[in-house]
């Protein structure tokens, strides 16, 4: 079995999206001081590879504690969607993928956008799954979505449509993820466990894809 690791590194001055603050990362103690190292960190719940749950978006929608582990690990199936021209990810695009879509309990999108991780390019014109495109998804029995990207929605969204969509079908969004060329249209094991944090309506999470070798 082969483990690969689909994480953006949390780091100092790392990217966020635009209004969340970035991690801080203050030293405690230290080995020579007294006798051992700690770290204070203070991070966003939507600090790098994350996992969107319903009460990021509904009023009513569960969090972390209405789950089980076993919600965030199943079968995955990672769609190649580098050539797209228009940058919408529609209906037509996913249709050919619907017998791999409806055998997984993970999808994810792979624009090949996070090559643009760390620059300002990432946070704009990214590809835009359509609102018509997620209730299409709405209909397999998916766990989860998981993008390469820094949201599910337009950058200047009010109303978030297609977490909304999502989410409120029970499809869990796991955003800021990277995804290699070796995954694309074949399957595995996707695992993308939260901290255990009370209440969450997110979490950073390991996102890792377990591969048969």
């Amino acid at each position: 079995m082969r483990v690969i690791d689909l994480s953006q590194v949390i780091s100092s001055g790392m990217p966020c999206y635009p209004g969340t603050p970035g991690p801080r990362f203050q030293q405690l103690s230290s080995i020579d001081e007294h006798g051992f190292a700690e770290q204070l960190l203070t991070i966003s719940s939507h600090t790098g590879t994350h996992v969107d749950l319903p009460s990021h978006i509904l009023p009513s929608g569960s969090s972390l504690d209405a789950f089980t582990i076993e919600q965030f690990s199943g079968k995955g199936v990672a769609i190649d969607l580098r050539s797209l021209t228009d940058g919408l990810i529609t209906v037509e695009t996913l249709y050919p993928f619907r017998d791999l879509i409806y055998e997984s309990e993970f999808l994810l999108l792979c624009s090949g956008w996070s090559k643009y991780w760390g620059s300002a390019a990432y946070f704009e014109g990214y590809p835009l799954l359509t609102s018509d495109a997620a209730l299409w998804l709405s209909d397999f029995p998916l766990k989860g979505l998981g993008v390469d990207m820094i949201s599910v929605d337009s950058p200047v969204s009010c109303d978030f449509p297609v977490h909304t969509q999502l989410l409120q079908n029970g499809i869990l969004i796991i955003e800021n993820l990277v995804c290699p060329p070796l995954l694309l249209h074949s399957s595995f094991i996707f695992c993308s466990f939260p901290l255990r944090i009370a209440g969450a309506e997110a979490s950073p999470v390991r996102a890792v894809a377990l591969v048969e070798c």
